[in-house]
């Protein structure tokens, strides 16, 4: 008498769904987003930094810089400014080589995972916190400082391109400058310095025509005070134009001078970027 043994029965392989790219860099986007927030620290000095200036540089002048047009309200213009480019060249510049000090970027690396994903990811994080610290700076200038937002479309448009170009310029610029700092820690002391003299001499606590024609020679050749430029072309009365530097806002060459950033920024992370520390070769 023989036996026989049945065999256990074999399930079908389940084919295996492959991710798409767009599914990819939004889920990289969402956990870049998740590990913004967890950090208190970077979310109340990217959210909070720029609305305790406006409350108490706002306190302190209240003074006409031209008629019809507050220092309140010129101000508010170079801190939404300001906002872009910390969300942007300042928190990734930062947080960029502390992920190298700690490895991560080389276990990306290591990865199948397409080497892009981690700079969408960076990118779709910006644009997010971005627009929320936008809102909330707008929210607060119009509840509190009487603000006017943009009456026309096209007021509009040019606050969505200027808008655009900047956080473009300075993502990539965050991302090339990250490059600089040889650890973690030494990150916020090569980044941190440059955005406050930027800030300082592009026109966003001072009146900018006010400041040494050194400086503002100087402040031309980056992208915040082109920013600011364009950003008071839309929040400021067209009257203001006069008192800049070239005599009107100058549109075409902060479309120009921004652009050009956006590529000398590509350039400067293609040729810059670092997946590794020094010490790891």
């Amino acid at each position: 008498m023989t036996t026989t043994t049945s065999k256990p029965a074999t399930r079908p392989a389940v084919p295996t769904r492959r991710v798409g790219p767009v599914a990819l860099g939004l889920r990289q986007g969402r956990l870049e987003i998740t590990q913004f927030l967890r950090s208190r620290e970077s979310v109340v000095f990217t959210m909070g930094f720029p609305v305790i200036m406006i409350l108490i540089f706002a306190a302190i002048f209240n003074d006409e810089i031209a008629p019809g047009v507050s220092y309140t309200q010129y101000f508010i213009t170079g801190m939404i400014a300001t906002g872009l480019m910390t969300v942007s060249f300042q928190n990734l510049g930062i947080w960029i080589p502390i992920e190298r000090d700690r490895g991560v970027l080389k276990r990306y690396r290591g990865t199948p995972m397409p080497k892009w994903v981690y700079f969408a990811g960076k990118v779709i994080m910006v644009v997010a916190i971005g627009v929320a610290e936008t809102l909330l700076l707008l929210a607060v200038s119009v509840a509190f400082f009487d603000l006017d937002l943009p009456s026309t479309a096209g007021r509009w448009l040019t606050f969505g391109w200027v808008a655009v170009l900047g956080v473009t310029a300075c993502t990539l610029c965050g991302i090339a400058i990250s490059s600089l700092a040889r650890t973690a820690r030494s990150g916020s002391a090569v980044v941190t310095p440059v955005a406050l003299v930027l800030q300082f001499i592009s026109g966003v606590f001072f009146v900018f025509t006010e400041l040494p024609t050194w400086m503002q020679q100087v402040a031309a050749l980056f992208p915040l005070k082109w920013m600011c430029q364009g950003l008071r072309a839309v929040f400021l009365p067209d009257s203001f134009g006069a008192q800049e530097a070239g005599g009107s806002f100058e549109l075409g060459r902060v479309a120009v001078v921004l652009a050009a950033w956006c590529v000398i920024g590509l350039v400067l992370c293609l040729t810059t970027f670092r997946w590794t520390t020094r010490r790891d070769g």
